[in-house]
């Protein structure tokens, strides 16, 4: 992993999520992101069979389309084409409303693209993965565990390691609700 690229990345994220906190904390968003990016290392610690440049950018930069006025004309100009399309495929289409929709769209535009992309993702539910905000009804947590069941055989094969940890998450979080 080039740091160049790794400090690149979390710069531009951190001044695009800059008064974004995580949901249900004082935390910044940051930790989120930098979170999804340790996933992304750990993965490649058990196997450096992926574009681990790619992955990490994108794993700094997954959100800042869809939380942030950052665009994909921006993400283009300051990483390479990949990282942007990466970044566009993991935003949620607002436009389709029914939020169902919006994850089987983003699913499918992720499994159009290079395998990175899916870890991105899986990355990214494992860390959304934790207790669930005190606020959440437990109808919404139930129904973000089946989300991540949903995410975890739509992207199954993508990186064993992480694939394996999404499950061993997705068994864990039901502690939330039963």
């Amino acid at each position: 992993m080039t740091q160049a690229l790794y400090q690149k990345a979390i710069a531009f994220a951190g001044d695009k999520h800059k008064d974004q906190l995580v949901p249900g904390s004082q935390a910044n968003y940051l930790l989120h992101v930098s979170n999804v990016a340790m996933e992304i290392l750990m993965a490649y610690a058990h196997a450096q069979d992926f574009d681990v440049n790619l992955a990490v950018q994108m794993a700094l930069l997954h959100d800042v389309i869809e939380d942030t006025d950052a665009s994909f004309e921006e993400l283009e100009t300051h990483f390479e084409k990949r990282v942007a399309n990466g970044v566009l495929a993991l935003t949620k289409n607002t436009e389709l409303g029914d939020k169902s929709a919006q994850m089987a769209d983003s699913l499918n535009r992720i499994n159009k693209l290079e395998k990175e992309v899916g870890m991105v993702k899986l990355a990214d539910r494992i860390t959304n993965l934790q207790a669930p905000p005190h606020y959440w009804s437990k109808e919404k947590i139930k129904r973000y565990h089946e989300e991540a069941r949903i995410i975890a055989d739509q992207l199954e094969g993508k990186n064993v390691y992480l694939n394996d940890r999404l499950r061993r998450q997705i068994e864990s979080y039901t502690q939330y609700f039963t």
